[in-house]
């Protein structure tokens, strides 16, 4: 086709379909107009054709076409962006060949890395010193070109007069884990994207971690040999034309009209928090408690920011410490597909840097970069790790500042950065003998660090006890999903629950009426009455994090009924949560009270008593006999006290191992 034709042709469209829009654009001082290949398909099949075969010409045309309009402001520079290539134009990243190369081709997968912007040449313009003659040179390969000779017939060194910037940004595009058949490695391709395409808005849609759709031309991209020249073998680059996000998280998800009415409507009933509850995961049975604890982690509590820059966190994180085989990963496979922007990681395979970020060298700005971790990709989601236990000391203690500042600090290579990970964690766990032991307190079997444990807002041990009648119906429950071919069906679909739950975090910030205020400052500082009751170390059954998760939860039970009001309902919730986890876990088995250090710390106030005992016992024995302790004495002193034996004896190893006492001789003792 005629360039001349192409360009009437796009007029005509144009003006049918565009007017006003371009108009609109024009006035706001916006660059590119958006363009439905459909539209053109059904307005011009030739010229359709001609675009996803000669498309940088035709694309040309189209943006001189633009031109011609009069319109008030400056329609200069336009750029025309296509969307809603055919389907024969989606190939995949593994799939790019030398024959796709020209060709206006849609791609997608995630964002893996991503360069500064920096401003690029598009042309310049010299000046001939011998004639005055001004040389215009389009620069369309990567290296600066000046013109070799003028008219008048001089070579040589020519004067730069101008030349126009644009800015341009590389970014690195992965295919995405769920298009890949077992065993490859995710295939990459460099995008190389231009002007209004790294404006701030665009900015945000290529941030590592979000997964986008790019419509492009295929290029080739010359490799440069060591000695000098190039290689025959080539590289391959995308040149965007137009980026379309495909997966947001819960503040950029899209909820229409008309969804919002069904939320609306949903809200309404008076068993909604049931019926979500039932809706989670249909396909696991029981475990009644968590999924409500799960229901509220998606809803989330409200963050805060106050002045001077503090901030609390609005996301909760839960732990689930179970026997193997009670149905832990299926939990969370199934919320990490309820949620949206989720990630599943697996402990085993994940190490400190892949959660938080790591530093990699970068080829395009030849130099350090950063690439965002599981924790960081995930800002605005949530993150679910299994087998937690299974990690390393070293990589767990890369996750303490992710889960409580929510930021992840990287001082490597000469980069400090502080990246933000407002994520939600989802984590599970064995005991530390890969089975509860019903006659040992929980707290002991727990094989993670204190300081790690203490910052999951709800921790719940799930048992696998043999009870005929629950066994009777679990098995009725398992067989019937493996017999009967019909799919269960939830009363709320998945589609709808991921559109529940991001209407509710976009648009619902409640806050706390004077009756749950009230409600959780009782249950707070009763519990705290309770360990204070007896005389010796007092135990502490609740800490002040306690009390903020008490808060956080009752906000996300407030959120299910899309209510800015806590109730004292809600309260309530939050308050049999919390009570429940403590129960199975913090309560001390001597004194039957509730005692938080018995998972924050591993050692009970029962046990810190016996130890200040003993340690008097050591000291009063000393000031008699000397330096030399007989563990004899200890035994009579102690029995006087009413401590056992197996007690003394449990605190002198502690001691021992913490470095108080050392034994000189068999049967004696010695303070360091």
């Amino acid at each position: 086709m005629e360039p001349t034709a192409i360009i009437k042709r796009f007029q005509k469209f144009l003006e049918k379909n565009h007017l006003p829009e371009l108009s609109e654009k024009v006035r706001k001082g916006e660059k590119h107009l958006v363009v439905d290949f459909g539209l053109l398909a059904m307005h011009d099949p030739e010229l359709s054709e001609e675009m996803l075969e000669n498309t940088e010409e035709v694309l040309k045309a189209g943006e001189l076409a633009l031109e011609q309009f009069e319109l008030e402001g400056d329609i200069k520079n336009f750029r025309l962006r296509v969307k809603n290539l055919p389907q024969t134009t989606s190939i995949m990243i593994k799939d790019v060949r030398s024959s796709h190369i020209n060709k206006f081709i849609s791609t997608k997968g995630l964002v893996r890395q991503k360069s500064d912007v920096r401003p690029q040449v598009t042309s310049a313009r010299f000046e001939c010193p011998s004639c005055g003659n001004i040389i215009t040179v389009l620069q369309l390969d990567s290296k600066f070109k000046e013109p070799s000779r003028c008219g008048c017939g001089r070579k040589g060194k020519f004067r730069l007069l101008s030349k126009e910037l644009v800015d341009a940004q590389k970014i690195v595009l992965e295919e995405a884990p769920e298009d890949l058949d077992g065993g490859e490695q995710p295939k990459r391709l460099d995008v190389f994207l231009k002007s209004d395409l790294v404006s701030p808005m665009s900015e945000k849609r290529t941030n590592p971690g979000s997964k986008i759709i790019i419509n492009g031309v295929l290029k080739e991209v010359p490799i440069p040999a060591k000695e000098g020249g190039k290689l025959t073998r080539f590289d391959l680059m995308i040149e965007a034309n137009y980026i379309e996000p495909i997966e947001e998280d819960f503040l950029d998800l899209n909820v229409s009209e008309e969804e919002q009415e069904q939320i609306k409507k949903l809200a309404e009933d008076p068993n909604v928090f049931e019926k979500i509850v039932e809706s989670i995961a249909p396909t696991i049975y029981g475990h009644t408690k968590i999924k409500e604890a799960l229901v509220l982690q998606a809803m989330g509590g409200v963050k805060k920011s106050r002045q001077k820059g503090s901030r609390t966190r609005g996301d909760m994180h839960i732990l689930l410490l179970g026997d193997p085989g009670a149905g832990k990963s299926q939990l969370l496979k199934r919320i990490s597909q309820v949620v949206p922007k989720s990630r599943y990681i697996s402990g085993k395979g994940a190490s400190g840097a892949g959660l938080t970020a790591t530093v990699v060298k970068d080829e395009f700005i030849r130099g350090y970069a950063l690439e965002a971790g599981a924790l960081v990709l995930t800002n605005g989601g949530l993150c679910c790790i299994d087998e937690l236990d299974k990690m390393s000391k070293e990589d767990t203690s890369a996750m303490h500042e992710a889960l409580e500042q929510q930021t992840v600090t990287i001082s490597k290579a000469n980069i400090q950065a502080t990246l933000r990970a407002e994520t939600t964690v989802l984590a599970a766990a064995n005991p530390k003998f890969g089975r509860f032991d019903p006659y040992e307190v929980i707290g002991k079997q727990i094989d993670l660090p204190s300081t790690l444990i203490n910052r999951f807002d709800l921790i719940f041990p799930i048992k696998d006890l043999p009870d005929e009648v629950k066994d009777e119906k679990m098995a009725t429950f398992i067989l019937d999903l493996h017999t009967k071919k019909t799919e269960i069906v939830s009363e709320i679909s998945t589609d709808m629950l991921k559109k529940y739950f991001a209407y509710a975090r976009q648009s619902v910030h409640p806050t706390l009426t004077a009756a749950a205020n009230e409600e959780i400052k009782k249950y707070y500082v009763d519990m705290r009455k309770a360990g204070s009751d007896d005389g010796g170390v007092k135990s502490i059954p609740i800490s002040p994090r306690q009390l903020e998760a008490l808060v956080r939860l009752a906000e996300a039970s407030a959120k299910v009924r899309l209510s800015d009001k806590v109730t004292r309902k809600d309260a309530r919730r939050a308050i049999e949560l919390v009570h429940y986890c403590l129960s199975q876990i913090g309560q001390d088995p001597e004194t039957g009270k509730f005692d938080i250090d018995r998972i924050t710390s591993g050692v009970t106030a029962t046990e810190r008593g016996n130890i200040v005992q003993v340690k008097e016992i050591i000291t009063e024995i000393e000031v008699k006999s000397g330096r030399t302790v007989a563990i004899e004495d200890i035994f009579i002193e102690a029995s006087s006290r009413g401590l056992s034996q197996d007690q003394v004896m449990e605190v002198i190893e502690k001691l021992k191992r913490s470095g108080d006492i050392y034994e000189p001789k068999k049967g004696y003792i010695s303070k360091i």
